[in-house]
């Protein structure tokens, strides 16, 4: 998928290849807030057949920035390998990319509360010979690289002894198609994506099972989850002011119910609990349920 420069057009997302430095200074000096993300990650941040941008993290975008910050905003398509790298190297402001917060990522960037709750699952083909996470071994998985599926697949690595092989791509769809081809016997990826693909594609399902999920919520899902992740927005160390406003924002966004309407665009069930329970209205309004927001609301660090 070829990303070209696009003219930025308020309340949609725009998108470009690359940065300079000086470009970035000077647009955030205009108030364009310049988003790094790894596209495409389907249902998340993706092009429509039509090239428009679009996706959760892309519609939560424009909810937080355009609608509560009266920012232009603008994405930046950016490997997921190197994205928190380019980050600090100040080539966008933020990082929305379905990126989960955990211990090693919070010691290079900070994050935002986080937005989305996410699952480490396997996708198979149907009619597979893997019908248990221990089937796995002495096989190859799919991953992206970087990704927390990749560390996840790690993880079944040294729980079989060394007996795993894992093929790393650089984007999800080239890890799909090694599922297609028969080169991976799985992809290991967040429940979201795996379920977007085994919706698109009938040969391709969710290998069933208990899991993390199962020790953590009542409602767990049917397919097995190797872990429970949580997404969050990463911001520079030194980006804490405008980290905090954004926190502010996403909060209003979810106290507003405009998250519980932009989560059912793109996934069945109701949103999290978990993030629900967090909103907080914008000073002057009030939430979906009534209660009226104050200009003395404060934020934390989700990551």
């Amino acid at each position: 998928m070829d990303i070209d420069r696009r003219s930025f057009v308020k309340g949609s997302a725009g998108i470009v290849g690359g940065l300079s430095l000086g470009g970035l200074a000077g647009a955030q000096d205009e108030g364009v807030v310049r988003i790094g993300s790894d596209i495409p990650y389907k249902p998340f941040e993706y092009r429509t057949q039509s090239g428009d941008l679009t996706g959760f993290d892309v519609d939560l975008a424009e909810a937080i920035f355009q609608g509560q910050m009266d920012r232009d905003y603008e994405f930046v398509q950016t490997g997921f390998d190197t994205i928190i790298p380019s980050l600090n190297n100040g080539n966008f402001r933020i990082i929305m990319s379905a990126m989960t917060i955990n211990e090693q990522r919070d010691q290079q960037v900070d994050f935002s509360e986080p937005y989305f709750i996410a699952y480490q699952t396997v996708a198979i083909l149907k009619g597979s010979d893997i019908q248990s996470v221990e089937d796995l071994k002495g096989k190859t998985v799919a991953v992206q690289k970087g990704t927390t599926g990749e560390a996840a697949a790690q993880q079944l690595k040294k729980r079989f002894g060394g007996d795993l092989n894992i093929d790393s791509y650089d984007q999800i769809p080239g890890a799909f198609n090694a599922l297609l081809n028969n080169q991976a016997v799985a992809v290991i990826n967040d429940n979201a994506v795996n379920l977007q693909y085994a919706d698109e594609r009938d040969s391709i399902v969710m290998l069933e099972g208990e899991g993390q999920a199962a020790q953590e919520f009542e409602n767990a899902p049917p397919y097995l989850t190797l872990t429970v992740e949580r997404y969050g927005i990463a911001f520079r160390e030194d980006d804490d002011e405008f980290r905090q406003r954004v926190n502010e924002a996403l909060n209003a966004v979810i106290g507003s119910g405009q998250y519980a309407e932009i989560y059912k665009e793109y996934f069945t069930g109701e949103p999290p609990q978990a993030i629900l329970s967090r909103a907080r209205p914008a000073p002057g309004t009030t939430t979906a349920d009534g209660t009226a927001g104050n200009a003395t609301d404060t934020t934390t660090n989700g990551g």
